[in-house]
């Protein structure tokens, strides 16, 4: 996909976020983004990148989001997790930005477990830098995640001071909300999704390196405002990554909704299009 500069950004156009090397990679100079195979899937990433979904209304300055898609930091389910949320976030007023992050391997990353997070801070920076072009407000730009995409997501949201890349005086890579979508939350053996564990942190992992990316250990007083959404049913990612998230938020006073559905599994949200009513429910109520 042609490459613009940011003065010409358009709705469904393609980004790469970083404009000099690539940090943490053995190929700094990769501009392989990553293709869409397999129903939309993404299986390899060279250099990040964000699809831009604009909505149609350009009648006012956007609270803009940035949606990471899951798939165990294996593969990326692009289209089903990104795309099509991006295009219900549109109608609603929304502009909304779908990353193509790093997957994490010891072959492209110096060190992979930071790899994703860097990914995700360096698009977080790119959106507030070109704000003005994308028609969001700096201050209103928030992160969604599913599944895996839900555990980079949380921590984005927990592990932002100190940042994980160069960021210029007076910018933040903050989050100013966090939505989480049947997320992996804890990187705890007894509790977490075993492949998302295994290719972010390896097949024996440091206690302290686990406890370091088991989020619901790093909440703080600063952490953003959440909306988490899981079903108690869920076989592949435990709804108790979400209660014990909850949980940590609620101790530190951080604002937090939950909303759990008795049935659904991992994936509802392709079985039952009324979930994201209550989001948007919840945006609207705490002016985003």
């Amino acid at each position: 996909m042609l490459l613009l500069s940011p003065c010409f950004l358009k709705a469904q156009q393609e980004v790469l976020i970083y404009e000099n090397d690539i940090v943490n990679s053995r190929f700094p100079g990769d501009k392989t983004m990553g293709k869409k195979v397999n129903r939309g899937n993404v299986p390899f990433v060279g250099a990040p990148s964000l699809e831009i979904y604009l909505s149609e209304d350009t009648s006012a300055e956007k609270t803009g989001i940035l949606l990471i898609p899951g798939g165990g930091y294996s593969v990326i389910v692009f289209d089903g997790e990104g795309v099509n949320n991006a295009k219900q976030l549109n109608k609603k007023g929304y502009n909304a930005f779908v990353l193509k992050y790093r997957l994490p391997s010891d072959s492209t990353m110096i060190d992979k477990s930071m790899g994703p997070l860097q990914d995700a801070q360096q698009a977080m920076l790119y959106l507030r830098t070109h704000a003005k072009e994308l028609g969001i407000n700096p201050n209103k730009i928030g992160v969604m995640g599913f599944s895996a995409g839900g555990h980079l997501a949380s921590t984005l949201a927990t592990h932002f001071d100190p940042p994980a890349i160069e960021v210029p005086e007076g910018m933040s890579v903050r989050p100013d909300f966090q939505v989480l979508v049947y997320p992996v939350i804890s990187m705890k053996e007894e509790l977490t999704h075993g492949g998302s564990r295994k290719a972010l942190l390896g097949n024996s992992p440091s206690e302290d390196l686990t406890l370091k990316f088991s989020n619901e250990m790093q909440v703080s007083e600063n952490t953003p405002p959440a909306y988490l959404t899981h079903s108690a049913d869920d076989t592949v990612v435990d709804v108790d990554n979400s209660i014990k998230y909850f949980e940590a938020l609620r101790a530190k006073k951080v604002p937090v909704e939950m909303h759990i559905y008795p049935k659904g599994n991992h994936g509802f949200i392709f079985r039952q299009p009324g979930w994201i009513n209550p989001l948007f429910d919840w945006l609207e109520a705490n002016g985003w």
